[in-house]
């Protein structure tokens, strides 16, 4: 049972990992990303200093150590002349004295060297520990920098990802339907050239109908008419003929006129 609920909680552990991948915003795991590499740098920068400090403090000890060295050594000398300066003088007693303070001198600068020594190889160990903690450093900082640059690059192509999606969005509306009642590019477009199209036919037929052409043979006797009224009214009145394309015989036909040198009726020839 146990086996059964452990697998159970790993697949939905699982699953709502795959969900908060997918809904994540890209933007904010950025600068998640970013805020831990610098997070990251921070802490290698403490333990860095950690190291710095602890071979400046051995480098400290190592000085103090070689200083009090060379005091005991030079104390050391300083008794033994003393204790021969003694013994040349016949005091036995103050030559024993010096004597012995100069092996506890001895056995101090022993106990010195042997720290110093120790002391030299804490120091050297220390200053290439800082050698490496300061060449981590200044590494994960560049990495830090790369990152940050990749930052800008990366936001740049977000947003340029956001508006051509934005911008496919938008074209695909054009040609899908929007919804039950509301009709697509498509459909309309086909509508209006189907009424154009129609139009443009019933056009056709009306201008090659016979009712057309009578129209227009009627339009034509009337004009036609209308000129032969006008040319009677300049003769009457002595005008210049009209334009040459007055009919002659519609002017000779016409009722009350005559030809022009031609006498009127019920004129004699010689009043």
């Amino acid at each position: 049972m146990f086996k059964v609920f452990r697998r159970w909680w790993a697949y939905v552990t699982a699953k709502l990992g795959m969900s908060l991948e997918e809904r994540a915003d890209p933007k904010v795991q950025l600068e998640q990303a970013i805020a831990e590499a610098q997070d990251q740098q921070r802490r290698l920068k403490e333990q860095a200093a950690n190291v710095i400090a602890h071979q400046k403090q051995t480098e400290l000890r190592l000085n103090r150590a070689m200083g009090e060295l060379e005091k005991v050594n030079g104390n050391a000398r300083q008794a033994l002349l003393m204790a021969d300066e003694a013994t040349k003088t016949g005091d036995q007693a103050k030559a024993t004295q010096y004597t012995a303070t100069a092996e506890s001198f001895a056995n101090r600068l022993i106990a010195l060297e042997r720290e110093v020594e120790d002391l030299k190889t804490m120091h050297l160990q220390s200053t290439e520990a800082a050698n490496q903690a300061k060449a981590a450093v200044q590494q994960n900082s560049s990495a830090l920098q790369q990152k940050l640059a990749e930052r800008q690059k990366l936001l740049s192509q977000l947003d340029q990802a956001k508006m051509q999606e934005q911008m496919n969005s938008a074209m695909s509306s054009l040609s899908e339907t929007v919804g039950q009642d509301v009709p697509t590019l498509n459909e309309v477009r086909d509508k209006i050239e189907a009424r154009y199209a129609k139009a443009k036919g019933m056009a056709e037929l009306t201008e090659t109908s016979v009712e057309s052409r009578m129209l227009e043979v009627e339009q034509a006797s009337m004009n036609s008419e209308a000129q032969a009224r006008l040319a009677q009214i300049r003769s009457q009145l002595g005008l210049a003929a009209g334009t040459d394309d007055t009919p002659a015989d519609a002017v000779q036909d016409a009722p009350g006129t005559s030809a022009p040198g031609t006498p009127s009726p019920g004129t004699g020839a010689g009043a």
